[in-house]
């Protein structure tokens, strides 16, 4: 393990020189204060990649991608945390100083190595078997030509062949001087008592490769006809193979799949090889499993947008849509594309071949909307009931994506394809995440609540526990969090407060606002920097634009890096007098502003949702519930007019 300060020394001279590292990767040309240079990450033509010296961050703004140049690196080479501090820390000189670790630990990373060792000899028997043995050329090998796989594919994917004995790996490896323990954690030899076998014996063997290009499992297809042995076998799970986590195929894709920003999912090992033998290389498979959220996530370190291919009857696609909805709930842009009749990738991809294959992929792929619409709309025909659940099926699906404006686009398209008004769709989809954000909130805490642990008082001009179904405050709280990134630890002045005046930073300001009204965001993230500039923000030399620029979760660093170097178009609250004013001269008067509008903008569509709720409980004659919310308006109200008053004028000492 590296110890903390290594990795702070390494990641604060990458910030430094972060010019000469992205430099060996982009050509670079000074531009004022930055630099410029075409995007490494999407095809571009005109420059919008620019990387800043003075703030240490790259930003593409045709893109998106932005960071430190860890992030770079990592981003780049589709290489771990880990990898990129060790390159920056030979690039500079820095030595690696890991942290003495403890037996446990010690005995937990042998083992691992070990078991990657033992894979990777293993990888390398079977794909020797292949072809240099008898048996390997006139089994294995055959049956791979057979299928069209030309030989550079086979080597490209280290393809191998166990032979059809017992034990024939099994002495091998042992006889190599690996361990039998190792041997049958990987899940490559069976034991029981005193019975040794091969797991993958008689099979054709497709290696299973981690990010980093190490083999960490198998899948084997047997060759021989015999309905008591299953078709295809994997390595069990164990502690470097856990197939929820990986998908087949990605060591391979993962630089085509940043690079073309897209990732095309199959179901099977040989419809990956089947695409990249035609040209088509950002393509990875689940391997027959159902679609877990790791997987998920993986395909998102290189890609927001995923079309999956199904192909099979529509039993099996109907069993296959929960995958589409985790995909929407992690955030990604999903197309499905359903082949023709009696075709599967494989085929497919050998009988168009490239070019046919990407026109056919790109004129037929379609949202998920229209997708389940047409295989779900057969069933539903004119059964209100039906097509009742069908609507639901679609409206679920809508609710779990997290982007607001995705979702309305949804909506629009779903109350087209489905004759139903926008506003009913909406209050559905409104209900539902309700429901799960209600659900989320039993479950943990807010970040305030637990720091606190204070109720509101009756002077909080915002309630601690209002639920949105969206985030509706997405502009003002990323304005808020600009402040916050970029100015934090500068002196704002002095403030009245209820416990008297005195100078507080920007940063304080804004944490002791939002505390005092329990404001919290429905984004977790945004919380999680809240909390991190409060926890840290009292050490000896912080920074905060420096501080969450360097910071080791991606995500943080991105949106720093975004907030900080986006240059943000002047609003009527940087102007006065018609003159426009230095912003970092006038916190003392922007940063008051931007908290008040995101209150202001609370209160106000908190009033929204109490006047609905009280036409609700006029219609129901609860007379209790009735006069309880006219109360709570009545508060709101005061407290509207109060905010929207300050908005226009607020006093500085």
């Amino acid at each position: 393990m590296i110890d903390k300060g290594t990795i702070d020394r390494v990641m604060e001279t990458a910030q430094s020189q972060i010019v000469e590292v992205v430099s060996e990767f982009v050509n670079l040309k000074r531009r004022g204060v930055n630099y410029i240079g075409l995007c490494p990450f999407h095809n571009e033509k005109t420059p919008s990649f620019i990387v800043s010296p003075h703030k240490g961050i790259f930003k593409c703004f045709g893109c998106g991608k932005g960071g430190n140049a860890v992030n770079f690196l990592m981003d780049h080479e589709q290489i771990s945390f880990v990898e990129a501090i060790k390159i920056l820390g030979k690039k500079f000189h820095i030595p690696i100083e890991e942290k003495e670790l403890t037996p446990e630990e010690v005995a937990h990373q042998n083992d691992r190595e070990s078991m990657l060792v033992v894979t990777g000899f293993a990888a390398k028997y079977f794909e020797e078997r292949l072809h240099n043995s008898d048996e390997g050329k006139s089994v294995g090998l055959s049956y791979f030509r057979e299928r069209g796989f030309r030989d550079d594919t086979i080597k490209k994917f280290q393809l191998g062949y166990s032979p059809d004995s017992k034990d024939a790996f099994t002495r091998e490896a042992l006889q190599k001087g690996f361990k039998l323990d190792f041997l049958e954690k990987t899940g490559l030899t069976i034991v029981r008592d005193d019975y040794k076998a091969d797991r993958f014996r008689g099979r054709v063997i497709f290696p299973i490769h981690s990010l980093a290009g190490k083999v960490i499992g198998f899948g084997g297809r047997v060759l021989r006809t015999d309905a008591k042995t299953a078709k295809y076998l994997n390595s069990p799970e164990s502690e470097i193979y856990h197939k929820s986590h990986i998908l087949y195929g990605i060591y391979q894709a993962r630089q085509e799949i940043a690079r073309q920003d897209r990732c095309i999912l199959v179901e099977g090992y040989t419809d990956v090889l089947a695409f990249h033998q035609a040209g088509i290389s950002n393509v990875v498979a689940s391997s027959g499993t159902a679609l877990t959220p790791g997987q998920i996530r993986l395909i998102a370190r290189f890609s927001k947008n995923l079309t999956i291919i199904f192909d099979g009857d529509a039993a099996g696609i109907k069993a296959s849509l929960r995958g589409i909805d985790l995909v929407l709930e992690e955030g990604l842009n999903v197309k499905v594309l359903l082949l023709p009749d009696g075709e599967d990738p494989d085929s497919f991809a050998k009988k168009l071949g490239g070019e046919a294959l990407r026109e056919y992929i790109k004129k037929h792929e379609t949202d998920f909307i229209r997708f389940k619409t047409g295989l779900l709309m057969e069933e539903a025909k004119n059964d209100p009931v039906q097509r009742a659940r069908l609507i639901q099926d679609i409206v679920h699906s809508i609710s779990v994506i997290p982007d607001s404006i995705t979702r309305t686009e949804y909506v629009k398209d779903c109350s087209n394809l489905m004759k139903v008004e926008e506003q009913v769709l909406f209050m559905e989809i409104g209900k539902l995440r309700r429901k799960k954000t209600e659900k989320e909130a039993t479950r943990n805490n807010s970040y305030y609540g637990r720091n606190n642990e204070r109720t509101p008082s009756s002077g909080n001009v915002v309630e601690k526990a209002a639920v949105i179904s969206s985030n509706p405050f997405e502009t003002e709280e990323r304005e808020v969090l600009r402040f916050l990134m970029k100015y934090g630890d500068l002196d704002l002045g002095e403030f009245d407060f209820e416990e008297g005046t005195r100078s507080v930073t920007v940063g304080e300001y804004i944490i002791s606002e939002l505390r005092q009204d329990d404001l919290v965001s429905v984004n977790p993230l945004y919380n999680q920097i809240m909390k991190l500039y409060e926890e840290n923000f009292r050490n000896q030399g912080f920074k905060s634009s420096q501080f969450f620029v360097s910071s080791t979760d991606s995500r943080i660093s991105s949106l720093a890096s975004d907030l900080i170097a986006r240059e943000y178009p002047l609003s009527r609250i940087h102007t006065k007098n018609g003159q426009v004013a230095k912003e970092s001269d006038r916190l003392d008067e922007l940063v008051p502003k931007v908290v008040t509008e995101l209150k202001w903008k609370k209160v106000k569509i908190l009033l929204e949702d109490k006047r609905k709720q009280l036409k609700t409980a006029e219609e129901a004659g609860d007379q209790e519930k009735f006069m309880e919310l006219l109360q709570e308006i009545n508060g709101l109200q005061q407290a509207f007019i109060y905010i929207s008053k300050e908005l226009g004028e607020r006093t500085v000492v």
